[in-house]
């Protein structure tokens, strides 16, 4: 970005430091007195590797090492596993050094035995820690095969080969990254059941600190001091008590009803206006606004006819710093802004990915809204003069400038941040459709945990059933017999809140799940539900319940999944 755009950055800054804050300040007093600022501390010595632990769900790794998290560590790739395994040495040294006994690190990460080895149908069906893709990569194709962090290490090696570096870009014009096909289909955020996004974020809290591991990049992640806040209104209250009130009007609803009204707002008086974002409404209107929709939004007598465009734009920033707690979090701030100092485009691209999954549901949701929005404001740029750039650094000091954070930097951070947080949220909106996926490899340990799960169950109650054979009956030396592949030509997919309850489905090499809801449809016609609202779901098997890709071909999923069942239903939103 040149000096020009990173002016308007310095610009913003100012109107910020001189609006003075929002609602809970301009009422003169109330509920806003109770309004404290965000802190962040630095953890003690030990604190943020117990806390990443518990983060990644190993908090009681020190103490049953080998029964609790044995099927997830034995899911993890070698970087992976050596991430849990820095961070767990760390906190022994730590521990010793208080003079508190505390099992050896080897006794936990011991290879062979339960935790490392894996079956030979796992190797064959669920090879995660290749080096090598599958198919060709270019340098703008994102291989989400294979973990990322590995990705990293092979990039490290070849790179210290060759001695030539690689600087990230800093221009506008960002590589057209897309994904590589996969057969199966992508899996987006919201796709999967509660359950197996457990075992998602679980998996990306450890695959992100191997990815900033691999690239020798040390994280000082702070945690968040309880604050007081607003209990009610609109500005300076949590997103999840916005939610909260928000959802006892409209079950379901995912992003405040007021950020929702101002981005509708905006777009319905047309996003053509010359410096939409960039040009403020006048402070002490906008304050004037701010308490008038804090005593009428919710009764419906905000006067919305006469809100101009620059005002509604200056609420809507002035809703997203006044949040007492970070958009993207104290804990994952400064990771957001370390993004940067990793060595490519393509591995900043897959810092964010794995970020982005972190975020807590309610940040995601709210994140995903602005970003959507921002993109529909820079499509219009031939009108309003907002490029992807200026849009960014209009935008960077309202996310990353949060409730007293200028009182706890130097101007020399400040500075340094400064174009670093642009870079951030230009990578934000660019690249917004490939950010809130499920990368595949992923997937693949998430099934890989739910194979070794049941496959957990199953021994014991074939030794329960066997127990109980040898009481009443005289021992066999049958062995039980393993399942056969799945070669089925035909499969049943189940509509059961369809009138139509079941359909068979004939195979064939080219039928994806769409065709699957076409067919579903014509062969229904009292229905009067569009195809875009329906969803083929992977049920059972290797997976707790998957929304599939309309793309996704399902000969290739049976054979990843050949005890699944397929069922029609509406897409819960």
């Amino acid at each position: 970005m040149d000096e020009l755009e990173m002016e308007d950055y310095w610009k913003e800054v100012d109107i910020i430091n001189h609006s003075g804050g929002g609602a809970g300040r301009a009422d003169g007093g109330g509920e806003g007195d109770v309004q404290e600022e965000e802190q962040q501390k630095v953890s003690e010595e030990g604190e943020q590797e117990k806390a990443w632990l518990t983060e990644a769900g190993l908090a009681q790794l020190l103490d049953s090492p080998e029964e609790d998290n044995a099927v997830f560590l034995s899911t993890l790739t070698r970087i992976q596993a050596a991430a849990v395994e820095r961070r767990v040495t760390s906190l022994q040294q730590t521990l010793r050094r208080r003079n508190r006994h505390v099992p050896d690190v080897r006794d936990i990460f011991r290879p062979p035995k339960k935790v490392w080895r894996r079956t030979r149908t796992q190797r064959k069906s669920y090879s995660i820690n290749s080096h090598v893709s599958t198919q060709t990569e270019t340098e703008t194709e994102l291989n989400v095969e294979v973990a990322f962090s590995e990705q990293a290490l092979n990039y490290r090696d070849n790179h210290q080969r060759s001695k030539v570096t690689c600087p990230s870009s800093t221009d506008d014009k960002l590589p057209n990254f897309k994904l590589l096909r996969d057969k199966t289909g992508q899996t987006r955020i919201g796709d999967l059941s509660l359950s197996d996004m457990k075992k998602v974020r679980r998996l990306v809290v450890v695959e992100s600190a191997a990815l900033f591991d691999t690239a020798r990049i040390d994280l000082k992640p702070h945690r968040a001091v309880r604050v007081r806040a607003k209990e009610n209104g609109l500005f300076g209250v949590p997103l999840t008590t916005l939610l909260d009130q928000d959802q006892k009007r409209a079950p379901g609803t995912k992003v405040p009803f007021i950020l929702q009204r101002l981005i509708s707002h905006i777009e319905e008086q047309g996003l053509d206006t010359e410096g939409l974002l960039r040009i403020p409404g006048a402070n002490t209107r906008v304050k004037s606004l701010c308490q008038e929709l804090e005593s009428s939004f919710y009764e419906g007598m905000f006067p919305w006819t006469q809100l101009k465009q620059h005002d509604a734009a200056s609420l809507l920033k002035l809703f997203i710093r006044e949040l007492p707690h970070p958009l993207l979090t104290v804990e994952y701030l400064n990771t957001f802004i370390a993004v940067n100092k990793l060595p490519t485009k393509k591995q900043q691209l897959q810092a964010l990915n794995l970020l982005v999954l972190l975020l807590p549901e309610p940040s995601r949701d709210t994140l995903k809204a602005l970003v959507e929005f921002f993109q529909r404001v820079i499509d219009h740029q031939a009108e309003n003069k907002m490029t992807l750039n200026n849009v960014s650094v209009i935008i960077a000091p309202n996310i990353f400038m949060f409730k007293g954070f200028r009182s706890k930097v130097t101007e020399q951070q400040e500075y340094s941040m400064a174009a670093s947080t642009a870079n951030i949220i230009r990578l934000l909106i660019r690249y917004q459709n490939l950010l809130w996926t499920i990368p595949k490899f992923i997937m693949n340990q998430v099934r890989q945990q739910n194979m070794e799960n049941q496959r957990k169950q199953n021994k014991e109650r074939v030794v329960m059933k066997l127990l109980k054979k040898i009481t009443t009956d005289k021992p066999t030396d049958k062995a039980l017999p393993e399942v056969a592949e799945s070669s089925q030509s035909i499969i049943r997919v189940q509509a059961p809140q369809f009138r139509k309850v079941s359909m068979a489905v004939e195979l064939t090499k080219e039928l994806q799940a769409a065709d699957v809801l076409k067919r579903f449809l014509s062969q229904d016609s009292s229905l009067t539900i569009k195809q875009e609202d329906l969803c083929l779901y992977e049920s059972g098997g290797n997976i707790k319940e998957r929304c599939l890709d309309g793309e996704a071909y399902m000969k290739d999923l049976i054979q990843l999944n050949p005890t699944a069942e397929w069922v029609i239903k509406p897409i819960q939103r």
